[in-house]
């Protein structure tokens, strides 16, 4: 593997002159020897030591995207597609950056704590956060931060989301006007100040409009992995005049129609669906799922901007956006009109 020294010795410079060009810091280095420089390291093949620039810049050029999202023991994040997708985003737009992406699950703030004191990272995307102790710990860090999907405002803090509570309340108004009145919610567990609550707030809602009674016992809190979904399922189906479910996800969407499809219950001739998210899996699905549509490139987007923002120390005029949602119609919603 090539060195600074092979450079140095090829084109006849000092190593601390190469180092200087290798680090962008050319000083009063001619544009000719530079120029002699980049040659050798192109016909050498030299790639230089992330590590030791790292230690000459202060900049690894690397950032972690911090799940906080407690998942059980045997399960991770990354088993949903959505994440998965999400996560590719990032990893894409921070690369035409020239940024690498570091991915950590982590439950605790004496565990972030840790590995930021065995990683030399520039910056965080967290998603998961709430108002809580772990939220308290990050005010002691001066890298900058980028929540996704938080409902935690502070001015020390950029935030990309989504409109959530409008999302949910899409997909509601969109089963009422069909005649749906019976309409089941389903989600992950739901807690306070979070993604999960907004969206079930915007299925209240939109019962509450059309002056449909909220039933308590139509909400439903399950996790997202098939067996959860059938055993969700297997509640649904024992529902007297139940017509519809509103899902906070599509993955959990398509795990409700596999249950359903087992058990005999067509899609949508007995119960409409709708998911959230548009994944592609739902244009996959038999039928093609009704759902509501985010535009992940745009948010992977904007939160890489919030982020290379803050790096350069640049003043921000906006630190939050709420990303618009829109419904996507497809065949999983039957009309009852």
């Amino acid at each position: 593997m090539a060195t600074i020294k092979d450079i140095a010795t090829l084109t006849g410079v000092s190593c601390t002159t190469v180092s200087n060009v290798i680090h962008g810091k050319p000083g009063r280095v001619s544009a000719e020897t530079v120029a002699k420089i980049e040659r050798a390291i192109q016909e050498l093949g030299y790639v230089p030591n992330m590590s030791a620039r790292s230690l000459v810049s202060n900049s690894s050029k690397v950032i972690a995207l911090i799940n906080h999202t407690v998942t059980r023991k045997d399960s991770n994040f990354m088993d949903d597609p959505f994440q998965a997708s999400f996560v590719g985003i990032i990893e894409s737009i921070l690369r035409e950056h020239g940024y690498y992406l570091m991915v950590r699950t982590v439950d605790t703030a004496n565990e972030l704590l840790t590995f930021l004191r065995n990683w030399n990272i520039d910056g965080l995307f967290i998603t998961g956060i709430f108002r809580d102790s772990f939220f308290d710990s990050l005010f002691s860090l001066t890298l900058p931060i980028v929540f996704i999907d938080s409902y935690v405002h502070h001015p020390n803090f950029c935030n990309v989301g989504l409109e959530d509570f409008q999302g949910s309340y899409t997909a509601t108004k969109h089963l009422i006007e069909k005649g749906h009145k019976k309409i089941a919610f389903a989600s992950p567990s739901i807690r306070d100040g979070g993604v999960l609550q907004e969206r079930f707030l915007g299925y209240r809602a939109a019962l509450t409009e059309y002056s449909i009674p909220f039933d308590q016992n139509l909400v439903f809190e399950y996790e997202m992995d098939l067996e959860s979904c059938k055993a969700l399922t297997a509640q649904l189906i024992q529902i007297p005049e139940l017509t519809a479910v509103v899902t906070t996800a599509d993955i959990m969407a398509a795990g409700v129609m596999t249950g359903l499809r087992d058990a005999g219950v067509r899609v949508p001739d007995d119960l409409s669906i709708v998911g959230f998210d548009d994944l592609n899996i739902s244009q996959m699905l038999t039928p093609p799922l009704t759902t509501i549509h985010q535009d992940m490139m745009e948010k992977g987007r904007l939160a890489v901007n919030f982020m290379i923002q803050k790096l350069e120390g640049k003043t921000l005029s906006q630190t939050e956006i709420a990303l618009p949602i829109h419904l996507v119609e497809r065949q999983s919603v039957k009309s009852l009109l």
